[in-house]
């Protein structure tokens, strides 16, 4: 979301929500929502804290969570489903990608709003060539009914048996050597990226510190700031560890794999 009347509008509607929560004492969620999104929260945050706020998308590694207002005094579970979509037969099965499972699930007539996020096979909780999908519990039926192909790929989809452990939750631990902790000289070293790419992804709103979109290229990273770089992946800031004989930074970041 980058039209600014959308996002007032946005606003506008999560603190209805808060109000409405706190005043009748119950539970209210918002669809599922993108990181862009999300900072519509965190600019309200004043106004709807009064009533209480959890965020939650399914799993630890989720960025397009639901938020939840209200504090009733009892526990209730998000409205969160998550679904298994796996291969007919796994063997002549295509190596299928984020965008296919996505595609195939908006072919359905589907809103983009009651889908969360789609976590490829990592070969352990995720079997080969299968995806997790976490979706809205009223749409989660339909979902399982009706997603039968992805691409040219038969598939089976089912309400996931128990909570999945990611085997992707942890993170793979890398040292850097870099000029500074300056976010765009980290990030193009994590990805592999010249500086002025590194600095574009700023520009085009692409980059998230600790979940707020931030532009601001040459930021210091803090211990364990969590970094999410829109179409590349994760990765949490660890810190610096030493200095080179050149005078740069060696610093550990923890990478996870793409989402």
């Amino acid at each position: 979301m980058t039209d600014e009347k959308d996002m007032q509008q946005l606003k506008k509607r999560l603190i209805e929500l808060a109000d409405k929560a706190y005043s009748r004492n119950i539970y209210t969620y918002t669809p599922f929502l993108g990181l862009a999104e999300q900072q519509a929260v965190y600019a309200v945050e004043r106004e709807v804290s009064h009533a209480g706020i959890r965020m939650e998308g399914g799993a630890s590694l989720c960025e397009r969570r639901i938020i939840r207002f209200g504090d009733p005094g009892y526990e209730e579970e998000f409205p969160i489903v998550g679904l298994e979509v796996l291969p007919k037969t796994p063997k002549f099965a295509e190596n299928l990608t984020h965008r296919d499972f996505l595609g195939a699930v908006m072919n359905l007539g589907i809103q983009r709003d009651v889908v969360g996020d789609i976590f490829l096979s990592d070969g352990k909780a995720i079997p080969k060539k299968g995806a997790l999908l976490f979706c809205h519990e009223n749409i989660a039926d339909y979902i399982v009914e009706n997603l039968d192909r992805v691409r040219h790929t038969n598939v089976v989809c089912r309400r996931a048996q128990e909570e999945i452990e990611l085997a992707n939750a942890e993170p793979e631990q890398i040292s850097l050597t870099v000029s500074s902790k300056r976010a765009d000289g980290v990030i193009s070293k994590v990805y592999n990226l010249s500086r002025e790419d590194s600095r574009e992804l700023f520009n085009n709103g692409r980059i998230f510190i600790n979940g707020i979109q931030t532009e601001n290229a040459a930021c210091q990273l803090k211990e364990k700031d969590a970094v999410t770089v829109r179409g590349f992946g994760k990765f949490i800031f660890y810190g610096q560890t030493g200095v080179s004989r050149k005078g740069k930074s060696r610093v550990e970041v923890g990478v996870f794999g793409k989402l």
